[in-house]
C-alpha cells in the first residue's frame, strides 16, 4: 500500500500532461517479443523491483489462455500487494487487461456512460443507475462483477432473479443495451477475460483490496466496454477495502489518472461506507429493496442520496437534463428496470425468499456509535449468501433487513437487524457475527448525514 501511494501519487502530476489514448488498436494482444519464466517474474515483482510491458503482457497472455496455472498468477498478484505497482506498471496492466479481448465496436447514437463502484455492504446503487440514466436518453452498458471479499456484487444480486441472464454474448448485449438502453451483465467472453479470471482468483486469496489490481480490473472493464464517460464510486471506512480518506483518495486519484490517460471523462465521487447503505443486506432482499424504491414504497435517505449523486454525475457527463427524480417519481425508471430484466430472462415474480426470519437482538441499550461494516458482509457470507471459496453456490435468499445504524437508540434486546436464513446453525454463527459488529454506549451520538465526501476530477 505505501509503494503505491507514494510511487504512484508522485507520478500523477508529470504522467498526465497532455493527456491522450495511450494506443490506437484494441482488437487483440500485442505480440510478445520475448520469453519470460513466470517464477522469475513472481521473484522480480516480490523483491521490489518494477516490471516490464513485456514481462506483465506475457504473464497476462498466459494467465488468459490458460498456460499459466492459477497458483503462479495467485503469488504474483500476492506480490504486487506487497509490493505494489507504479504508474506505468498500473497502466501496462491495465492495457494488457483489456487487449486479452475485445472492445465494444458501437455504432454511432446516445451518449454511452457507465458506473462503478470499488464495493461495499448494502450497495445496489447499479440496479437503480441503469434504468433511471436509460429513462434519461443515454446508454448505459454496464459490465459488473461478482462479490469479493465482504462485499456483494452485482452480478450475485441480479442472479438471485430467477432466470436472469448475466452471461451474454457481445451481440446480444449491444443489442439490448442500444434498444432498451441498459444492460446488466458479467464481462462477456470477447470482453477483458484477464479480468474476469482474475476477479475470481482475487476473492479467494486475499488480493482484493490491492488498490494497483483494483485500478486494473475497473478500467479494464470499462475501456473495453468502449463508453465515452464513467463515473466511479470509491468507498472508504469499514464496509470498503479502504479504510481512511486519504487511502481512497489515492485511489480514486490513480482511477482519474490511468482513466484520463486513455482518453476517457472520468469523474470520482468518494463515499462513506461506514454503515450498511440502504435498508437491506443479501442478494434478493437487495432487489426486493430496489423495486420498493422505483416503486415509491421506500425511500432510504443515505441509499437515494449516494444514487442520486452519481446519477448526476452521469447524465452531467452526457450533456442531458437531470430528470432522475421525475424518473423515479413517475414509475418510469420501474418500467424500465422491468424491460431490462424480461429481456434478460428473468421473473421478479419468482423471487427467493428464505424459510426463517429471527431478529438479532441487541445485548445492551444505549446508541449505536459504530459499526464493523465488513462483518456484515461477513454474516451474509456465513448464512450462505457469498462465497467462502470459489466454486461455492450462493443461498440467494438469505440476509438481513432494518439494520441499526450509527445513532439509532436501541434498548436490550430489541432489534439489531431482522435476519432471513435457512439453516439454523448458520443463523447462529451469522447472529453472532452481527451483534459483535456493533459497538453501543450508553451515551448519545450525532447521526451520520452526509455520505459523499469529496468530488475527483
Amino acid at each position: 500500500m505505501a509503494y503505491f501511494l507514494g510511487d504512484f501519487q508522485q507520478e500523477l502530476h508529470r504522467r498526465t500532461v497532455n493527456l491522450g489514448p495511450i494506443w490506437t488498436n484494441l482488437t487483440g494482444p500485442a505480440k510478445i517479443t520475448r520469453m519470460f519464466l513466470p517464477a522469475q517474474i513472481i521473484q522480480k515483482k516480490r523483491d521490489g523491483q518494477a516490471l516490464t510491458e513485456d514481462e506483465i503482457r506475457s504473464f497476462v497472455d498466459g494467465f488468459t489462455r490458460g498456460t499459466l496455472p492459477d497458483y503462479q498468477m495467485a503469488a504474483l498478484a500476492m506480490a504486487i500487494c506487497f509490493q505494489g505497482l507504479n504508474f506505468d506498471e498500473t497502466l501496462w496492466l491495465t492495457r494488457a487487461m483489456v487487449e486479452s479481448g475485445q472492445t465494444i465496436p458501437w455504432a454511432p447514437g446516445p451518449f454511452l456512460v457507465d458506473k462503478h463502484s470499488t464495493g461495499g455492504i448494502g450497495d445496489k446503487t447499479s440496479l437503480l443507475l441503469a434504468p433511471l440514466l436509460a429513462c434519461c436518453g443515454v446508454r448505459v452498458p454496464m459490465l459488473s462483477g461478482r462479490g469479493l471479499g465482504p462485499t456483494g456484487g452485482t452480478l450475485d444480486k441480479l442472479e438471485s432473479i430467477p432466470g436472469f441472464r448475466t452471461q451474454l454474448a457481445l451481440a446480444e448485449f449491444m443489442r439490448l443495451t442500444n434498444t432498451i438502453g441498459c444492460a446488466l451483465a458479467g464481462p462477456t467472453a470477447e470482453i477483458a477475460p484477464a479480468d474476469k479470471k482474475l476477479y475470481a482468483l482475487r476473492d479467494v486469496t486475499a488480493t482484493v483490496s490491492c488498490p494497483a489490481l483494483i485500478v486494473a480490473s475497473i478500467l479494464s472493464k470499462k475501456l473495453a466496454e468502449n463508453v465515452a464517460g464513467l463515473v466511479l464510486d470509491v468507498k472508504w471506512g469499514t464496509g470498503a477495502f479502504m479504510r481512511t480518506p486519504p487511502a481512497a483518495r489515492a485511489l480514486a486519484q490513480a482511477l482519474v489518472a490511468v482513466g484520463k490517460r486513455f482518453g476517457k471523462k472520468i469523474v470520482v465521487l468518494q463515499t462513506d461506507m461506514n454503515q450498511p447503505l440502504g435498508d437491506c443486506i443479501g442478494n434478493a432482499l437487495e432487489v426486493r429493496e430496489c423495486l420498493d424504491i422505483l416503486g415509491g414504497k421506500s425511500q432510504p435517505p443515505d441509499l437515494l442520496e449516494v444514487t442520486l449523486a452519481l446519477g448526476a454525475e452521469m447524465v452531467a457527463l452526457a450533456g442531458v437534463p437531470n430528470q432522475l427524480a421525475a424518473h423515479l417519481a413517475s414509475g418510469a425508471a420501474l418500467a424500465k428496470f422491468k424491460e431490462m430484466v424480461a429481456a434478460q430472462g428473468g421473473a421478479l415474480d419468482r423471487l427467493p425468499v428464505a424459510r426463517f426470519t429471527q431478529s438479532i437482538p441487541a445485548p445492551n441499550a444505549g446508541y449505536v456509535h459504530s459499526i464493523a461494516c465488513d462483518q456484515l458482509g461477513y454474516a451474509v457470507i456465513a448464512l450462505g449468501g457469498g462465497r467462502k471459496i470459489a466454486t461455492d453456490k450462493i443461498d440467494f435468499a438469505v440476509g438481513f433487513e432494518h439494520p441499526k445504524k450509527i445513532g439509532d437508540r436501541v434498548e436490550a434486546g430489541s432489534p439489531l437487524a431482522r435476519m432471513h436464513f435457512n439453516d439454523a446453525t448458520r443463523a447462529a454463527a451469522a447472529a453472532a457475527i452481527v451483534r459483535s459488529a456493533y459497538v453501543i454506549r450508553p451515551e448519545p451520538v450525532a447521526s451520520q448525514s452526509q455520505w459523499i465526501t469529496e468530488r475527483i476530477i
